[in-house]
């Protein structure tokens, strides 16, 4: 594999190479290396902190730090993958951006690593003869350029020379009259090899969504991690700008990572949730009830920073429990109609700005739970979901961190190293968002208290 890769650099005339691995937030860090020497040096290192590092580039607090990472800060190994690169369409130099995974110094896995997280899940599956299949569906937001913080996203202009009003929900011209942005992203997924398939015009001003085409979840995952910055720098090339914050702006709809999942049988590649005639297996039942066991425990992993919550607010159009339904899309558990072998749930729940890998391990984590602990589900929910009191989730980061963290089954599954990492890392950006004094404050209270 490796010499395919070398070959591939050639052949594509590459002359720098993007080392990369993904934080826990989902950021791309790593290093930058000439060809010729990513060639020879097979690899790099990089520092342990980089997997405790926030968004906001501060780290976790000293006394979690030195109790999770080596007090010397030393280095993890990353070696790359040869089936996890791309050559990036948009850059001046013919650069190539190489997913890398990480080692310690003893060649085990970095369990800090949320691809490693990913990849240790798939192998629960794999122990079992089963592969899972995921398609992910990405919500965003186009906006216009804005360099102050402190000010709203106004929708960019588009070809008709006049920005969007109001709700387009599924409109073709709406989606139109960003063509030569989409053309560019399209054009650059397909030379990357990025499986999207269809756009539509989601129920926000300027909000998007791209679907990917259903397969292997650590592939998706990587596919997602890439499409994410491809779309940004083709807005970006189009004097816009294209956002996957949960919920970017105030009174419309957030933004969803949608998550369709089913499970094959390795051996025979049918769909265990269905039966040789074609109704709801009991695997299918209980993976949606361990969806809904489990989900609460892992709402970080899914709804990651103090923005994701405000998806989760009354009438902003996402669900807000784990409760399941046929075709209904007020639940957070959602199972479309299909055919038995295309049987699948979808989890409504992860926002857009959720780290790929974390999201899809989290999900297909807590349907495997469900699997194998043989879990029965609620009854499925016929009706407006959005009121249902039972079977809700946290409100708050803090609260979900909590819950996260005290759930001795997570932590046999995900190990304590990453549950208390993942959790600081919460807690640490937690802390800075407190400090920023908002313009809501300054609003209401500033002259009235």
């Amino acid at each position: 594999m490796e010499a395919d890769l070398e070959r591939w650099l050639k052949e594509q005339k590459i002359t720098e190479v993007e080392c990369v691995v993904s934080d826990l937030t989902g950021i791309a860090r790593g290093k930058i290396s000439p060809v010729d020497k990513f060639i020879a040096e097979k690899g790099m290192r990089l520092p342990e902190s980089v997997l405790l590092q926030t968004v906001t580039g501060d780290y976790v607090e000293d006394e979690i730090y030195y109790s999770l990472l080596d007090p010397a800060d030393i280095d993890f190994i990353c070696k790359p993958d040869p089936r996890a690169a791309y050559q990036l369409p948009w850059t001046i130099e013919k650069t190539a951006l190489v997913i890398h995974d990480t080692y310690d110094r003893n060649a085990n896995p970095v369990p800090l690593s949320p691809r490693n997280v990913l990849k240790k899940v798939l192998g629960l599956y794999a122990e079992k003869g089963w592969k899972p299949v995921v398609a992910p569906e990405m919500e965003f937001y186009l906006t216009e350029r804005n360099p102050d913080h402190d000010l709203p996203l106004k929708p960019p202009t588009g070809r008709s020379g006049r920005p969007e009003t109001g709700r387009q929900s599924f409109s073709i011209e709406a989606a139109n009259e960003y063509d030569p942005l989409f053309e560019d992203m399209y054009d650059w997924c397909e030379m990357q090899g990025l499986e999207i398939d269809t756009l539509i015009h989601e129920e926000g001003t300027a909000q998007m969504e791209i679907n990917f085409l259903h397969g292997d979840p650590l592939e998706l995952a990587d596919q997602v991690f890439v499409f994410k910055r491809t779309l940004r720098e083709a807005a970006l090339k189009h004097n816009v700008v294209a956002t996957f914050m949960a919920k970017p702006v105030t009174n419309e709809p957030g933004s969803a990572m949608h998550l369709h999942q089913s499970v094959l049988d390795l051996r025979t590649g049918k769909n265990v949730f269905s039966t040789e005639g074609g109704e709801k297996s009991e695997l299918f039942l209980s993976h949606i009830a361990g969806l809904q066991t489990y989900i609460p425990s892992l709402i970080p992993m899914l709804a990651p920073n103090v923005n994701s919550f405000r998806r989760f607010l009354p009438d902003t159009s996402a669900p807000v429990n784990v409760e399941w339904g046929e075709e209904n899309r007020t639940c957070g558990l959602r199972v479309p109609v299909s055919s038995a072998q295309n049987r699948r749930v979808e989890n409504r729940l992860p926002g857009a700005d959720a780290n790929v890998y974390l999201a899809i391990a989290a999900s297909l984590l807590c349907g495997y739970i469900g699997m194998v602990e043989g879990l029965s589900p609620s009854a499925p929910v016929e009706g407006r979901a959005y009121e249902r009191r039972n079977l809700r989730l946290p409100l708050t980061l803090e609260a979900a961190n909590e819950q996260m963290e005290q759930c001795p089954v997570i932590r046999r599954y995900l190990g304590d190293l990453f549950v208390e990492g993942y959790v600081a890392t919460r807690r640490a950006e937690m802390e800075n968002f407190k400090r920023v004094i908002s313009s809501w404050e300054r609003e209401f209270l500033l002259l009235s208290v």
